[in-house]
């Protein structure tokens, strides 16, 4: 009779704990491992990880270093290469995505001397969705792939070990083969280069998604050298509006990105980071970095209620028959960072979707990302003189920032004329997460990880009304105790923690589809008009009770202290963040073995 084999110890060795360190994290803890986490600081720091943990094997999601040769000598220590078999070098998805390929794929294999070139324990395939960004990708079709391979992969690593196969044998009895291939250096900038005047609009958005994330690609802004991210093709009705220009010209701009004329069409250019000496070395919306040069250009503003075809950060559309009808609000928020004009562009168009006629109104947030919360990066300009909103301070840009996504979590509770769900397509975290939690119902993708919690920012203490929000679904212990934790929930955890609703199965491009079913069903309910009405009681008996502006005074109170307070932690925090400070130690929530 076939026995399930002890769990393992698995030491992930990452250069920091990104999206898909955290999946892998969260997955490995939920089938039974035990998981500590080491970022890669130092080889004598992780020899000291693998002394202290004594793990099985080592799992490196994300490395920028080679594994010292003294511990995959000793150590089973598997990299995960966004890359099909063969495939070597760090540059492998920026490749695919500039090449424009159809397909890619995402290999397992065992560190050894040769870059990417060790035994191969599992690998698949899988589409390249067309103009998808190379962190759109990584972070979806790459993460699903790596958590199947990965799961599958440590199933049959620990069946060997508990039949007593020595850890050299491994790879020969898993049936782990060498691939031939050849090692690609990273992609250089000049093979990223714009020519304005030469290349396509596709060829254009190929460059620019194959950089996304990092490194951007060096061009130029009003005259000024910079880089570039977040990179949109504009609607052909649209510039047909607008009086011819020749290639490279910039014609106007809209949700802090500039429209720049292509030589078949456009580009909405959403980031960039000047390149001059004294100028933030981090990414900015373009109309902020340049607020000056852009009064020269018109605004070119589009409507909430549109075709999909036409770029915009915030889109709305209807689906239904009347009395049973749904809205769908998306807000995409580069990063899911969520600044101050764009906050308050999203309770805007909450206000005006308010008035629709619709019985359900379902957030889907962004694709890859419900909300992340505040948006560090431009509170962290309001430092260097480049603050929203007139921020003359870091301290004044995060207290205005906070105080708006307070007023979206607001409209969105005070909504008690419909239900509301928010669906979670991608990731939330820190004031995201608990901007789900203002409406009546949280559906996410399987995939879906939420960081419900503030204190790796400095030990901030949070708002969006999470102490009201928080304990209705958790309880006032349950409420505590996960705002003690620091660590990443599964929706599945989620679910069963009472923190969502729903979980909807299957891989990410097929969420959209089933959510429409789900919401479709949930609006023809036979007695939808009574949850509505009892929403509205129960909304009500609450404001009796306790208002939500005391709840949100008490929290404000409580961040004004982060903010303007002698304890620095929050700023040292924002500013190591947003400044890719390398780390100089494991946190030690995730070191489990320090």
């Amino acid at each position: 009779m076939r026995t399930t084999p002890p769990p393992l110890r698995i030491l992930l060795l990452c250069h920091s704990f990104n999206s898909l360190s955290q999946r892998l994290f969260a997955a490995l803890r939920a089938a039974g491992h035990e998981v500590s986490v080491e970022l890669d600081i130092a080889d004598a720091v992780t020899q000291e990880a693998v002394d202290l943990f004594q793990p099985d094997l080592l799992l490196a999601p994300f490395l920028k270093r080679r594994i010292p040769e003294t511990i995959w000598r000793r150590l089973p220590c598997w990299i995960i290469h966004p890359g099909p078999p063969g495939d070597q070098g760090p540059s492998a998805l920026d490749r695919a995505v500039l090449a424009q390929a159809s397909q890619w794929g995402v290999t397992l294999l065992q560190a050894e001397g040769e870059f990417d070139a060790g035994p191969v324990w599992g690998s698949a395939l899988f589409a390249l969705r067309p103009g998808a960004s190379k962190s759109s990708l990584y972070r979806r079709e790459v993460a699903e792939a790596a958590e199947g391979l990965v799961l599958a992969a440590v199933q049959g690593f620990a069946e060997l070990k508990q039949a007593g196969v020595a850890a050299e044998q491994m790879a020969a009895k898993a049936g782990a083969d060498r691939v031939p291939g050849q090692f690609r250096p990273s992609l250089p900038q000049a093979e990223r280069a714009l020519d304005w005047h030469k290349h396509s609009t596709a060829e254009l958005l190929a460059r620019l998604n194959s950089a996304d994330g990092q490194p951007g690609v060096l061009d130029e802004l009003f005259g000024q050298p910079c880089r570039l991210w977040d990179a949109h093709a504009a609607d052909a009705a649209l510039l047909q509006t607008l009086p011819p220009k020749p290639p490279g010209t910039l014609q106007g701009w809209r949700d802090g990105a500039l429209l720049r004329r292509t030589l078949d069409g456009g580009l909405w250019l959403g980031q960039a980071q000047r390149m001059a000496e004294g100028a933030p070395d981090f990414k900015l919306p373009c109309t902020q970095l340049f607020a000056a040069e852009c009064q020269t250009l018109p605004e070119l503003p589009v409507a909430l209620l549109r075709e999909p075809g036409e770029w915009g950060e915030l889109r709305y559309e209807e689906l239904g028959e009347p009395g049973a009808r749904v809205g769908l609000l998306s807000f995409e928020f580069y990063n899911g960072a969520m600044s101050v004009r764009q906050c308050r562009a999203l309770a805007a168009a909450l206000q005006q979707v308010r008035q629709r006629p619709t019985q359900l109104l379902v957030l889907l947030g962004g694709q890859d990302f419900f909300s992340n919360g505040i948006h560090l990066n431009c509170i962290e300009a309001a430092s260097l003189g480049l603050g929203e909103a007139g921020a003359g301070s870091a301290a004044d840009a995060s207290w205005a920032n906070i105080n708006a996504m307070n007023d979206v979590a607001l409209a969105l509770i005070t909504m008690t004329e419909r239900l509301t769900v928010a669906a979670l397509r991608g990731n939330a975290g820190a004031g995201g997460a608990f901007l789900a939690l203002a409406a009546d119902e949280v559906w996410a993708h399987e995939g879906v990880l939420l960081n419900p919690h503030y204190k790796n920012m400095g030990n901030l203490y949070g708002s969006e009304y999470w102490s009201y929000l928080l304990p209705q679904r958790l309880g006032e212990q349950g409420a505590r105790r996960l705002m003690q934790q620091r660590l990443p929930l599964r929706a599945a955890a989620a679910l069963q923690l009472g923190l969502i609703e729903r979980v909807l199965p299957g891989a990410a491009a097929e969420f959209l589809p089933r959510l429409r079913e789900h919401a479709l069903a949930l609006a023809q309910t036979y007695n939808l008009a009574q949850r509505i009405a009892l929403k509205q009681a129960r909304r009500a008996a609450d404001e009796a009770q306790r208002p939500l502006a005391d709840y949100r005074k008490e929290e404000l109170s409580r961040m004004h202290r982060n903010f303007y307070g002698f304890d620095p932690s929050y700023h040292v925090a924002r500013y190591h963040f947003v400044h890719k400070l390398a780390h100089a130690w494991t946190p030690r929530h995730l070191a489990l073995h320090r």
